[in-house]
């Protein structure tokens, strides 16, 4: 049973930084794609940011690139979002998931990945 684990929301003031954690198991995670959504009250669910599966390529919504960084430790199951300069647009449930697609660089749609976790809320105050 595949199982992805967000943590590591929360409050946090405009300008401040945030750390989301990924911890995956019931798959081999060294070969997947992983990728961070997020969705915001009365919105679709878009895509922020994904990394291929040994990290070699990123890619990156515009609204976030030079504030948020994706990274992914196979040692260890778990896929990161460092979050900086956050602003209160990037306030979302963040969700990660898993792609079993080797594509170069990492799918930005939705519907290539296979696996989601339950997601964790961030909310950026103004």
């Amino acid at each position: 049973q595949v199982r992805l684990v967000e943590s590591g929301g929360g409050l946090v003031q405009a300008g401040g930084s945030l750390r989301l954690s990924c911890a995956a198991s019931g798959l081999t995670f060294s070969r997947y794609n992983m990728g961070w959504f997020r969705q915001a009250p009365g919105k679709e669910r878009e895509f922020v940011a994904a990394i291929t599966w040994g990290g070699s390529s990123t890619n990156y919504v515009d609204s976030v690139k030079g504030r948020f960084t994706i990274s992914k430790d196979n040692a260890k199951n778990t896929v990161y979002l460092q979050m900086n300069s956050l602003k209160p647009e990037d306030t979302a449930v963040y969700y990660c998931a898993a792609d079993g697609e080797w594509s170069v660089p990492p799918s930005k749609s939705l519907s290539d990945y296979d696996y989601w976790g339950q997601g964790t809320q961030v909310t950026v105050s103004s």
